[in-house]
C-alpha cells in the first residue's frame, strides 16, 4: 500500500485522513508497519500533562488550548484514560471538558482508552504520536490519568512533562515515587484557591529539595486555578521555554531508546491474549492441575 499521498494530506491539514491513518495504526489494519516505517522523525514539541484523577488536567489542557490558538498555534491532543480491567471500556470525560475545541478547525482531539496496557498508555500511544508529528500542528499534548507506572512511560515519550497535583494531596507527597520526580519537568499545583495551597507547595519544595541538588537544576513549580484562568499565562509560557531548550543528546538518545524498548516489548507479546489466556486458566483450574508458575514458564 502506498502511504505517500495520505501523509500529503495529513501535512496539508486533512483531519479525515489523519483520523483514518490512527484507526489503521490503532486496529493494526493491512500495512500499517509499512506506514510506520515510512514516516519521518518528528520534530514538534510534545507535552505530557499527567496526575491524579481529579486534578483538573483535563480543564489546564482546555485553557492551554486557548492560549495556544490565540497566538496562532495548531494544537492536536490525545487524550488517554486507563480502561476498565472487567470490560475494556474507558469514560473518555475529556469529551465534556473540552468540548468547545472539537470543532475547531486549529484543534485536533483524539481520545484513546488504555485498553488494558499496564502502564496506563494505550498501547500504541508512540506510533500514533509520531503520525501527529507529520501533520502541521505546533504542539503536540498528551493527557493522561496517573495511575502508577503511567507517569513514568509518559517522561519517555514528551518531551516537557508537567505532573499535576492539588492541595489536597497532603502527606501522601511522602509516597511519591522517587522516579515520579525525577521525571517531572514541571510541577503544576491546581486549584490553588483551596486553602492550605501555600503550605503544599512549600511541603512539595521541601521533598523536591534532593532531587534538584542531585540533578542541579531547579524543576519549575507554578500554581494555577484552571477555572478562574489564574496562572495559565505564566504556564504557557514555561511550557513555551522548557520546549525551547536543547535536550542533551544523552537525554534525546534515551528518550529514543526507551521508544525502542516499547516498541519492542509489544511486538514480542504481540500474541498474548487476556481472554485467551483466562479460558486456558479457567480449564486447567476446572480439571484441578493449575499453577501460576508452570504456566506462565511455557510463554
Amino acid at each position: 500500500m502506498q502511504w505517500e499521498a495520505p501523509l500529503e494530506k495529513i501535512k496539508a491539514g486533512d483531519r479525515k485522513v489523519l483520523a483514518r491513518l490512527i484507526s489503521v495504526i490503532e486496529n493494526q489494519q493491512e500495512g500499517y508497519a509499512s506506514l510506520l516505517e515510512n514516516l519521518p522523525m518528528g520534530t514538534k514539541p510534545v507535552f505530557g500533562i499527567t496526575g491524579p484523577p481529579g486534578a483538573g488536567k483535563s480543564t489546564l489542557v482546555d485553557k492551554l488550548i486557548g492560549k495556544a490558538v490565540e497566538e496562532g498555534k495548531k494544537v492536536a491532543v490525545l487524550c488517554v484514560d486507563p480502561s476498565s480491567p472487567f470490560h475494556q471500556g474507558a469514560i473518555l470525560g475529556d469529551r465534556v471538558r473540552m468540548s468547545s475545541w472539537y470543532v475547531h478547525p486549529d484543534v485536533y482531539i483524539r481520545s484513546l482508552a488504555s485498553r488494558g496496557s499496564l502502564g496506563g498508555l494505550h498501547p500504541k500511544i508512540i506510533e500514533i504520536c509520531e503520525l501527529l508529528q507529520q501533520g502541521d500542528f505546533d504542539w503536540i499534548i498528551i493527557e493522561t490519568v496517573g495511575v502508577g507506572q503511567s507517569e513514568i512511560e509518559i517522561a519517555g515519550l514528551a518531551d516537557v512533562t508537567a505532573v499535576v497535583l492539588i492541595p489536597e494531596g497532603g502527606d501522601e507527597i511522602q509516597t511519591m515515587k522517587a522516579g515520579l520526580m525525577e521525571i517531572a519537568d514541571l510541577f503544576v499545583v491546581n486549584k490553588a484557591d483551596r486553602p492550605d495551597a501555600v503550605k503544599y507547595v512549600n511541603h512539595l519544595k521541601l521533598m523536591l529539595a534532593p532531587v534538584f541538588a542531585r540533578s542541579q537544576k531547579e524543576i519549575p513549580i507554578l500554581q494555577t486555578t484552571a477555572i478562574t484562568n489564574e496562572g495559565i499565562e505564566q504556564l504557557y509560557q514555561t511550557l513555551q521555554q522548557l520546549a525551547a531548550v536543547e535536550k542533551q543528546e544523552d537525554k534525546r538518545n534515551s528518550v529514543l531508546a526507551e521508544k525502542a524498548y516499547r516498541l519492542i516489548e509489544a511486538k514480542r507479546l504481540h500474541d498474548i491474549n487476556r481472554n485467551q489466556l483466562a479460558a486456558l486458566i479457567k480449564e486447567e483450574r476446572e480439571q484441578g492441575k493449575f499453577n501460576l508458575y508452570r504456566f506462565v514458564a511455557r510463554y
